[in-house]
């Protein structure tokens, strides 16, 4: 076991619940140590604890449902409203999901629960403040969602975990590509549109039809010109992708392009508007 972390040593998690293999499981990772995690058996209990001191985590019981989780983050937050919320629950339907992003909890989970996702957002919680209206809902519909997103790599890893669990109606290895593809195209937008700049927004849509399931996504800057991307590596995807590593050394960047032409292989379709700073990516499903 590491050393304990002296970034996390004074935060506290008060996590919710009977999976004492859970606990223990986060016990053991590597991102959580040198906080105290302490563990209830119930809401009550939780609220009882609230009432004594802060935490800066809360993870709620995996066993209680998502809307039952929401109505206890109310309370929750009647007590100590700076505590991040991270919801862990038998299953998540897609209007679920929604009212999750409505309501600001900071992530949710549906069993089976991956330790190390699990620990990685707890992590991620515990290191921020000020991460409300990160994002924010436009419109949500279980078949269609659209999403302002503050550029913040908090904000994309949030928003991720969020679309993976609106398409828990996905078979794994589709969803799971689906998720790469996406968690590719929203930090390109953030680093190469928005540069990481919390003030500046990018939009999402995500859509089911009967045929297909269709992501769409803008950034604020001013785009790129696909006719000239011999400096990247989607710019030599029939001959060598290697060879931009020269070029892009020649104009003084890094090695860059690879999650476009990861994109190109993930999904049925990738389209570009003429300015370059809107994408729409198209994944057939009746195939």
């Amino acid at each position: 076991m590491s050393e304990p972390s002296d970034r996390h040593r004074d935060r506290r998690v008060l996590i919710i619940g009977h999976d004492d293999e859970l606990t223990a499981r986060l016990r053991e990772r590597e991102e959580l140590q040198g906080m105290v995690l302490d563990q209830v058996p119930g809401n009550f209990a939780a609220l009882q604890r609230l009432r004594e001191r802060d935490f800066d985590v809360l993870v709620t019981n995996p066993a209680t449902s998502v809307p039952d989780d929401l109505l206890f983050a109310e309370e929750v937050r009647g007590l100590r409203r700076s505590t991040r919320i991270i919801v862990l629950a038998p299953s998540a339907l897609q209007q679920d999901v929604i009212a999750a992003l409505r309501a600001q909890v900071f992530a949710c989970f549906s069993a089976p629960f991956d330790a190390g996702e699990v620990a990685a957002m707890i992590a991620a919680a515990a290191d921020i403040d000020d991460w409300r209206g990160g994002i924010e809902v436009i419109s949500g519909l279980p078949d269609w969602i659209s999403l302002r997103v503050s550029s913040r790599r908090v904000s994309a890893e949030r928003l991720i975990r969020f679309m993976t669990e609106y398409r828990t109606d996905l078979p794994e290895g589709l969803r799971t590509d689906l998720m790469t593809a996406f968690r590719e195209m929203l930090l390109n937008a953030m680093e190469h549109g928005a540069h990481f700049d919390p003030e500046k927004i990018v939009e999402v849509s995500a859509a089911r039809t009967s045929r297909a399931i269709v992501y769409y996504l803008r950034d604020p800057g001013p785009g790129f010109n696909r006719e000239n991307l011999q400096h990247a590596a989607v710019g030599h995807s029939e001959g060598n992708p290697m060879a931009h590593f020269d070029k892009r050394q020649e104009l003084g960047m890094r090695p860059g392009g690879f999650g476009i032409l990861l994109v190109r292989n993930l999904v049925d379709e990738l389209v570009y508007n003429e300015r370059g700073n809107e994408v729409i990516l198209i994944k057939y499903t009746d195939r």
